[in-house]
């Protein structure tokens, strides 16, 4: 009985997070609509930056998980090269995915 009230919290947030990500794209929708009602058409201010922007943010994202969970090694009990065993993924996956991010960006950079 006691286990369920954590689970209901993660699915709380999780269920909040993802209903204000929603309205914030059914809004984005809505405003789409009613300009091309009016015959307009929303302006392109694409930069070009998207991926430099978000592989920073999910590479900066990975590396404080990875320096926040690294202690879990020294208190463990069992020895693993590196102190590094298989809680670090939850840092090292977005770490590598921010940087395949950032080198994507400057791979299929055109200018």
């Amino acid at each position: 009985m006691n286990d369920i009230f954590p689970c209901l919290g993660v699915v709380a947030t999780l269920a909040i997070i993802f209903g204000f990500l929603a309205f914030l794209r059914y809004m984005s929708y809505k405003e789409t609509i009613a300009l091309a009602e009016k015959g307009l058409a929303r302006p392109q201010t694409k930069s070009g930056k998207g991926l430099l922007r978000w592989g920073i943010v999910i590479a900066a994202l990975g590396l404080a998980l990875s320096l926040g969970l690294y202690p879990i090694g020294f208190s463990s009990g069992e020895d693993y090269p590196l102190h590094l065993g298989p809680w670090m993924l939850g840092g090292f996956v977005p770490l590598f995915l921010g940087l395949g991010l950032i080198l994507l960006h400057y791979l299929t950079d055109k200018e």
